[in-house]
């Protein structure tokens, strides 16, 4: 297990992400993490430093994890699995599929999508759930079969008593569940519209509150910082919160660049999100986050930047906004792409209890690359406590090969970590070796 050398100085870590910024434009190997009180200067340019993922085959190897876990490819050959939902009786839902259709606005737009495109899956998108099954309890996950099909790249999926529900990129939907089937018994009711016009971030991230009557909806930006202009972002870079009886809704938090992940803390009611921040600011801005989302709470995007840290290619500024920013708790490094979150359990065993799995999809726009990994960021008495912990690692090789691509980490209650891998087209399953 790595744990990063600037623990136990997590206050000050500002002053190792600062002093990143003085040497030259590749961005610091080691970011920082956790609070951060001075941020280096912007670096702008063109095009960012751009090293994009070399898809490489798993062949025989298999991600790192650390002593006394195991971890086992239960499902491959999918078509692009984002994230997953572990049933009551154990089966696995997997969402699968590709959205977004926002058309590059500059030449440079062109080239970087061209460029980006050479470090993802190459496979059509499912547009489906597909579920997985362990009838004999091996952990082998021997059945595989398409849940539901035809829908509009699905990410989201939350379940409350007897109703699935999906956040596909256009609008919020409802099967009806019933324990142990495989197959949805009907198309889904609509429940409410998503805002998809453009869709340049086009995840929607979902979770329910603790007692089922609310979904909450993570909703990305329209563009990096505006470039679409304000009306091109109305109801974006949003946290919604959603009646799952009647579809009525409100914004429950704005200012979140992009939203990738929700999950609600057990037993506290209190709403966390990981969040995919602003890029060509150079390769340490700005930091990807975790953090707990305030009903009412705006968090910078589009004027500033982790507070009052504000962005001059923004017009017009807006002063009292950017005084009203809320700093996120943790930072997570620059460019991670954090794509998923899920809160732990006693299950994972005593040193992995009290904290929050992180699926980091990885970096594009920054020489030293950074994420494509899973990491464990332990919390005490609610809050992010230390530093961040590998947990499934090693998707990159020393050669610069990617073998794979983290998205969304579920834990099983039966204390194993569910992780879908986007480039492999695999699901991982991470367990304590008893």
């Amino acid at each position: 297990m790595k744990y990063s050398s600037l623990w136990p100085a997590f206050p000050v870590c500002a002053l190792a992400l600062f002093l990143s910024a003085c040497g030259d434009n590749e961005g610091d190997p080691e970011q920082t993490y956790g609070t951060v009180d001075q941020l280096p200067e912007a670096q702008r340019g063109l095009l960012p430093n751009m090293t994009i993922a070399d898809p490489s085959e798993w062949g025989d190897d298999v991600p790192t994890v650390p002593e006394g876990f195991t971890v086992t490819a239960i499902a491959t050959d999918l078509k692009i699995p984002r994230q997953t939902l572990v049933l009551p009786n154990g089966d696995i839902l997997v969402a699968e599929g590709r959205g977004g259709n926002a058309k590059p606005l500059k030449p440079k737009d062109v080239i970087a999508g061209k460029i980006k495109a050479q470090g993802n899956t190459q496979v059509e998108s499912g547009n489906r759930l597909t579920l997985l099954r362990d009838s004999d309890g091996d952990g082998a996950y021997e059945e595989q079969t398409v849940f539901a099909e035809n829908l509009n790249a699905p990410y989201g999926l939350a379940l409350v008593d007897n109703n699935l529900y999906v956040a596909n990129q256009d609008a919020l939907v409802r099967f009806d569940y019933e324990e142990g089937q495989t197959q949805a018994s009907g198309p889904p009711e609509k429940v409410t519209d998503l805002p998809s016009a453009i869709n340049h971030h086009w995840t929607k991230a979902m979770t329910a509150s603790e007692d089922g009557r609310f979904l909450y909806v993570g909703i990305g930006s329209n563009s990096n910082i505006t470039e679409r202009g304000m009306d091109a972002e109305v109801n974006r870079a949003e946290v919604w919160q959603i009646d799952a009886e009647t579809g009525l809704h409100k914004p429950y938090a704005t200012g979140l660049r992009n939203p990738t992940a929700l999950a609600m803390q057990p037993g506290t009611g209190v709403l966390w999100s990981v969040v995919n921040e602003r890029d060509e600011l150079g390769p340490d801005l700005v930091p990807d986050y975790l953090t707990s989302v305030q009903e009412g709470g705006f968090y910078g995007w589009p004027y500033s930047y982790w507070g009052q840290n504000v962005d001059p290619r923004v017009k017009p500024e807006d002063p009292e906004k950017v005084a009203s920013a809320i700093v996120p708790d943790y930072a997570l490094g620059s460019h991670v792409a954090a794509l998923g979150l899920d809160f732990s359990s006693a299950a994972m065993g005593p040193e992995y209890a009290d904290g929050v799995f992180i699926g980091e999809h990885g970096s594009w726009n920054r020489s030293n690359p950074v994420g494509y990994k899973v990491i464990f960021v332990p919390f005490s008495n609610g809050r992010p406590s230390g530093p961040p912990v590998d947990f499934v690692y090693d998707f990159r090789t020393e050669e610069g090969k990617t073998r794979g691509r983290p998205v969304g980490v579920t834990v099983d209650p039966e204390g194993a970590l569910i992780v879908a891998d986007d480039l492999a087209n695999t699901i991982w399953r991470v367990t304590p070796t008893r």
